[in-house]
C-alpha cells in the first residue's frame, strides 16, 4: 500500500536513455540555452539602442524577448541538471517551478494577443495608430499582461499545493508539470483537473480568439489594397508574429487542451522540450530573419562596432573591411584569429553586393 504523507521532494524521471545519449543531449540543450539567452539579449539591445525600433511593435518584441529569457531559464537549468544525474527537486522548488512556468507562459499568450491587436491597429487604422498606441498605453498593456497572468496562476498553484501526495513521489517528466503531478495525489483530483483544464482553455483560447479576430480584420484590409507591392509590404509586418503564434499555439494546445489519455507521456516530454527549450530560440531568429528593420538595425550595430575599433571612422562597410585586412596583414600573426576577424565582414560585404531582389528575400 502506498504511503500517504506530506512530500518533501520529488524525483524527476526525465529521459530514460543511455548515458552516452544523455551526455549528447546535455551538450546540445546547453548550447541551445546559451544561444537563446544571447539571441534574446541581442533583440533587447537592438530595440534599446536603435531609434528606428522605438515603436510599439518593437517595444512588445523586446518584452517578449525579456520574457523568453526567464521562461526558458525556469526549465532549462533543471533539465540540464536532470541529464547530469541530479533528478531530485524539493516540494517548494517544484511548486515554484510550476508557478513561474505557467505564469510566464500565460504572460506570453497575453503579449502575443496584444501584439496581434497592435498589428491590427497599425494596418487597419494607420492614421489614429500613433495616438492610440502611445507609450503610456503600451506600458499599461504590458503591465496588465504580467500582473493578470501571475495573479491567476498563483491561485491555481495554491489549489494544487493543498493536495497530499503518495509515496514514492516520482514524476514521469523532466520538470514539474501539472498533469504528472496530479497523478501522484492520494486524493480525488477531479476538481483540480477541471480547474486546470478550464484555466488552460481560458488563457490559450481567449488570447487565440483575439489573435484570430485581429488577423481576420488584417487580411480583410490587406486584400482591399489595390497594389501587389502594397499588399506584400502590409503582410510582411505580420509574418514574423503569425509564425511565432502558429508554433506556440500549436505546441501548447497539443500538450494541454486535449484529453490526457490520448498520447503517451514520452510524446509530452518531446513536445515539452520543444516548447520550453527550442521555441524561445526560434522566436528571435524568426524576427531577425523575416524582419527587414531588425536586420538593418543589426547591420548598423555591426558597422558602428567595426568603425569605432582602433579609433578609425570608416564611411562604409567596405572601407572597414579594407582597413581590417590591412591591420591583419600588418599585425596579424595568428592566421586563425585573422580569419575570424574577417569572416563577419566578408559575409556582410558579399550580402551587400547582392542585387536588391536577392537581399530582400534572404
Amino acid at each position: 500500500m502506498e504511503n500517504q504523507s506530506s512530500a518533501t521532494y520529488f524525483f524527476l524521471v526525465g529521459f530514460t536513455i543511455s548515458v552516452e545519449l544523455q551526455f549528447f543531449l546535455f551538450v546540445f540543450f546547453l548550447a541551445i540555452y546559451l544561444l537563446t539567452i544571447t539571441a534574446n539579449i541581442a533583440i533587447i539591445s537592438l530595440v534599446r539602442v536603435d531609434s528606428r525600433l522605438h515603436t510599439p511593435m518593437y517595444f512588445f518584441l523586446s518584452q517578449l524577448s525579456f520574457l523568453e529569457i526567464w521562461y526558458t531559464s525556469t526549465i532549462a537549468p533543471k533539465l540540464l541538471s536532470n541529464l547530469a544525474g541530479w533528478k531530485n527537486i524539493s516540494f517548494l522548488g517544484c511548486l515554484s517551478q510550476m508557478y513561474f512556468y505557467f505564469s510566464l507562459g500565460s504572460t506570453e499568450f497575453f503579449l502575443l494577443g496584444v501584439m496581434a491587436i497592435d498589428r491590427y491597429l497599425a494596418i487597419c487604422n494607420p492614421l489614429r495608430y500613433p495616438s492610440i498606441m502611445n507609450g503610456q498605453v503600451c506600458m499599461q498593456a504590458t503591465a496588465a499582461c504580467w500582473s493578470v497572468a501571475f495573479l491567476a496562476v498563483f491561485f491555481l498553484v495554491l489549489l494544487i499545493s493543498r493536495l497530499t501526495f503518495c509515496q514514492p513521489t516520482i514524476i514521469n517528466h523532466f520538470f514539474c508539470d501539472v498533469s504528472p503531478l496530479l497523478k501522484l495525489s492520494c486524493e480525488d483530483t477531479f476538481l483540480e483537473e477541471i480547474v486546470v483544464f478550464l484555466f488552460a482553455c481560458s488563457i490559450i483560447l481567449t488570447s487565440l480568439l483575439f489573435t484570430v479576430v485581429s488577423y481576420a480584420f488584417i487580411l480583410s484590409t490587406i486584400f482591399k489594397i489595390p497594389s501587389t507591392k502594397g499588399r506584400q509590404k502590409a503582410f510582411s509586418t505580420c509574418v514574423s508574429h503569425f509564425t511565432v503564434v502558429t508554433i506556440l499555439y500549436g505546441t501548447v494546445i497539443f500538450i494541454y487542451v486535449r484529453p490526457s489519455v490520448s498520447y503517451p507521456m514520452d510524446i509530452n516530454k518531446v513536445m515539452g522540450v520543444f516548447n520550453t527549450v527550442v521555441t524561445p530560440l526560434l522566436n528571435p531568429l524568426i524576427y531577425c530573419l523575416r524582419n527587414k528593420e531588425v536586420k538593418e538595425a543589426l547591420r548598423k550595430m555591426i558597422n558602428t562596432k567595426c568603425s569605432q575599433k582602433n579609433g578609425i571612422v570608416y564611411k562604409s562597410k567596405y572601407e572597414c573591411l579594407e582597413g581590417k585586412m590591412y591591420m591583419v596583414e600588418t599585425y596579424g600573426r595568428n592566421k586563425s584569429r585573422a580569419s575570424s576577424l574577417l569572416a563577419e565582414d566578408v559575409f556582410w560585404a558579399l550580402f551587400d553586393s547582392l542585387p536588391s531582389g536577392y537581399a530582400n528575400n534572404i
